[in-house]
């Protein structure tokens, strides 16, 4: 009777290991592009300060957190091809390079192995499908400009729901077709350029792309309220319905917010805020699913790095930042330089109070947001510089963008007064956050490497991966 009891008190103890142990059937991988600390606290304050919200964002209530080295192998501050490389394949490369380490071999991504091994895969992007944060899941070239050949990698990667801006390669330089269309669609690929048409799909194999892409490679930032433009959250809850279709029984997700990154390296907090808090929604529909299914779901939050070198103060500001006004900013940095450079281009030369006024309209300046003397005389003179005396000023040119002195003058003024600084236009090599909630995530709630995440996936998947 002992032995009995012993032996069914331990046949217990195995089962309930064994279901604190589930093998997960579904991952989500979000990746917010360039969103170190300083991105998410500017959209936590943001959310609080501005919205009212007495909850934290999503991912900052996941019980794990962490923080990941970004560096590659070619430096102490990577860029998108080598960071997403070592997120997507768990090895470290030269910046430029993706889905190949150092010595330019050839590495499968965690989605390659994971498909081969009979799982569903979706890429959700807000930039290019074939930016390299995505493209580190499928393709394998020395550059991450060979846009030809990486959309044929992509066609070649059998995954079922790819989506973002447009591909790079699929018109020429002139705007002309390419055959990488056809090429895709031979490959069983169903293009689609609406969330309904999307969800109305019978085809295994759908991408959905922007058929008018914002003008530096994105589907629009969420502050400009672009009619018809489409957003992370729709995206992500489109790719959700149609791995449920097409693959119930197990399958893998990246979801990245691109935008965040676009809009660091353009120094615009504003943009910056509201795009990681659109993360934050889109976030919650993978949140919804793990809550229907948590022996089964593992999210991972992270960052491919940091950029901007943004932090949560200024000297000018007073150190202390001044999120209650972002509301009264309706327009992003890109968006507004735009509207400069139509001006500009016009017949009729607004005069410096019209020009003050569209300002006030869409940046909040001098309406919620109190303008200084000395910055007022800062921007009478690049007005007078630019639409009087026509002198030939300097654009102040990023990763993705080329702003106007006095456009770029205003943003200037604008983080002054929002309370944001920043070091650089470009990346930086500090930390970056990583959030994680599911069985067996423990180990996510300290530093680590970002070349550590893919395979300690892979292990918990119980899949096979080098």
């Amino acid at each position: 009777m002992k032995l009995k009891k012993i032996l069914v008190g331990s046949l217990s103890l195995l089962a309930a290991m064994g279901m604190n142990a589930a093998t997960p059937r579904y991952i989500f991988y979000f990746i917010g592009d360039g969103m170190g600390m300083g991105q998410v606290m500017a959209a936590q304050t943001y959310n609080r300060v501005a919205l009212g919200n007495d909850n934290p964002l999503l991912m900052m209530t996941f019980p794990y957190a962490g923080m990941i080295e970004t560096y590659s192998a070619s430096g102490t501050v990577t860029d998108s091809a080598a960071a997403g490389t070592a997120l997507a394949t768990g090895h470290k490369t030269r910046n430029g390079m993706l889905g190949m380490d150092a010595d330019s071999i050839p590495v499968k991504s965690m989605s390659t192995v994971l498909h081969d091994n009979g799982w569903g895969v979706a890429l959700v992007t807000t930039v290019a499908p074939d930016d390299a944060t995505p493209a580190a899941h499928y393709a394998h070239v020395p550059s991450r400009g060979m846009k030809k050949d990486i959309d044929r990698h992509a066609a070649e990667s059998g995954f079922e729901f790819i989506s973002g801006s447009q591909w790079g390669a699929t018109t020429d330089a002139e705007g002309k077709p390419t055959d990488v269309a056809q090429y895709m669609k031979d490959h069983g690929i169903e293009f689609v350029t609406d969330i309904p048409s999307a969800r109305e799909s019978k085809s295994r194999r759908v991408f959905l792309y922007s058929p008018k892409p914002f003008n530096n490679g994105n589907v629009g930032f969420t502050i400009d309220s672009i009619p018809g433009m489409l957003t992370l959250s729709d995206m992500t809850a489109t790719a959700i319905n149609h791995m449920l279709k097409v693959s119930p029984e197990k399958f893998f997700m990246m979801v990245e917010g691109g935008n965040i990154d676009h809009a660091g390296h353009g120094n615009d907090g504003g943009t910056v805020a509201v795009e990681v808090h659109n993360f934050n929604k889109a976030l919650a529909h993978a949140y919804n699913f793990y809550l229907q299914h948590p022996n089964e779901t593992l999210i991972v939050v992270t960052a491919d790095h940091e950029t901007g070198g943004m932090a949560m103060a200024n000297r000018i500001s007073g150190y202390n930042t001044y999120t209650q006004y972002i509301p009264y900013q309706r327009m992003s940095k890109d968006q507004f330089s735009n509207k400069v450079n139509r001006m500009l281009e016009g017949e009729d030369m607004p005069s410096w109070d019209q020009f003050k006024e569209f300002t006030k309209e869409n940046t909040g300046l001098w309406g919620a947001i109190p303008v200084k003397e000395s910055q007022e005389k800062r921007l009478i003179k690049l007005y007078d510089d630019t639409f009087k005396n026509k002198k030939e000023l300097a654009d102040t040119k990023t990763l993705y963008s080329s702003f106007g002195a006095l456009a770029n003058e205003v943003y200037v003024i604008l983080n002054e007064n929002l309370g944001f600084g920043w070091t650089t236009g470009g990346h930086s090599g500090g930390l970056v956050p990583i959030y994680a909630i599911g069985e067996g995530l423990e180990e996510f709630g300290r530093v680590n490497d970002n070349t550590h995440i893919a395979p300690y996936l892979m292990k918990l998947a119980g899949v096979p991966f080098e």
